[in-house]
């Protein structure tokens, strides 16, 4: 099937706009304002914030749209990355068609709307990753990956900027919660305790292994269960899980073979002045000192690839211990988005150990790639 172009799809004044919105400067929201901002759901403030949203979401997805328009190396023109582009062009119409918000019915049906586009957006990162299997398939098997710099950065930008249109959608929803969790702003959690959310992330990672390889190895906590500070529970998890899903799978598939006692995966965490940290130890053999630049690439797994070119992404939503290679650059996209980062250091030979930090201040502004 021909690659259609956005313009034979969607209008020409359609796709002036898109260019026009890309152009706009975005507006960065740091997670103290988000803390407090959200602290009082009156109707005032949803008023407000379904106003910002109005105006912020149409140039972060103009923006996004432009790039998937115009990517390196033929990848606009795989199957995917199109279906991926009409979500967002259709995401960009419905925000661009809806009336100035002036009231609170008005403010409902807005929310009721992103709400369906942050599902339309469910699949996104699959679907992209299937883009680059695609461009893969097709290329010369000489070409080194790693090397594809234009492809790594966009994939960097354009995952950031979802996690933060995600993060702004899903926050502004949550305030309608009428039954908020205790401590709970939104999506974020003013009292977490990153020992407890560890805990439950190793558990979910640790039976997803029991799954796949029959038995998983333990998984030790260190750090005062008490402690906790601002954040946002489902991203701390989605980085822990990942984290420790990497470890287990390292350690099992080294001790399989070994009559040896398998080795517990060791994390702990330490609080700070300005960071929190939270260190995955784990002796699963470690990353060759060449292979650890190609660690943060989406074009690099260890593992078979779960994503079947015929199957269609958005029925199966299974996990494996192994991905398409997405793991650790979506990991360090989501630490760095509220001014954390992370990093990985390994003993070939023996493990490696991966340095979470989180900031705990909370005053740094989103990056708006």
């Amino acid at each position: 099937m021909a690659a259609k172009k956005a313009s034979e799809t969607f209008s020409k004044s359609m796709i002036e706009d898109v260019h026009k919105w890309g152009c706009l400067k975005q507006t960065g929201v740091s997670l103290r304002y988000m803390m407090e901002f959200g602290s009082k759901p009156n109707e005032r403030n949803l008023l407000i914030s379904a106003q910002f949203l109005h105006k912020e979401l149409p140039i972060r997805i103009a923006r996004r749209t432009i790039e998937l328009e115009n990517l390196p190396y033929g990848l606009s023109h795989k199957p995917a990355v199109l279906k991926v582009r009409d979500w967002y062009l259709d995401s960009f119409r419905d925000l661009r068609t809806f009336p100035d918000i002036k009231n609170m019915n008005d403010e409902k049906t807005f929310t009721d709307m992103i709400k369906a586009i942050k599902v339309r957006h469910n699949n996104v990162v699959p679907t992209m990753a299937l883009g680059v299997q695609q461009l893969k398939k097709g290329m010369d098997p000489k070409i080194v990956y790693e090397d594809l710099d234009e492809i790594h950065q966009f994939l960097d930008r354009f995952y950031m900027s979802r996690i933060g249109i995600r993060m702004l959608i899903g926050q502004h929803v949550e305030l309608h919660n009428p039954h908020p969790a205790p401590h709970c702003v939104g999506y974020i959690d003013t009292k977490m305790s990153p020992v407890e959310v560890a805990r439950n992330a190793s558990e979910d990672a640790r039976s997803i292994c029991c799954r796949e390889y029959g038995s998983a190895p333990d998984v030790h906590i260190y750090g005062d269960p008490d402690f906790t500070f601002p954040y946002v529970p489902a991203h701390l998890h989605l980085m822990v899980f990942e984290l420790v899903k990497n470890s287990l799978r390292a350690v099992q598939e080294r001790s399989m073979d070994s009559d040896k006692v398998t080795p517990p995966i060791r994390i702990i965490v330490a609080d700070g002045l300005e960071d929190v940290t939270i260190k995955v130890s784990d002796e699963g053999g470690g990353i060759a000192r060449s292979g650890l630049p190609k660690i943060f690439t989406y074009l690099y797994s260890t593992a078979r690839n779960p994503l079947d070119e015929d199957a269609d992404v958005g029925i199966s939503d299974n996990v494996t211990m192994a991905g398409y290679g997405y793991g650790l650059p979506i990991c360090r996209l989501y630490a760095r988005y509220f001014g954390g980062d992370l990093q990985i250091i390994s003993m070939e030979g023996y493990g490696t150990d991966a340095y979470l930090h989180l900031s705990r201040l909370g005053d740094s502004q989103e990056p708006l790639p």
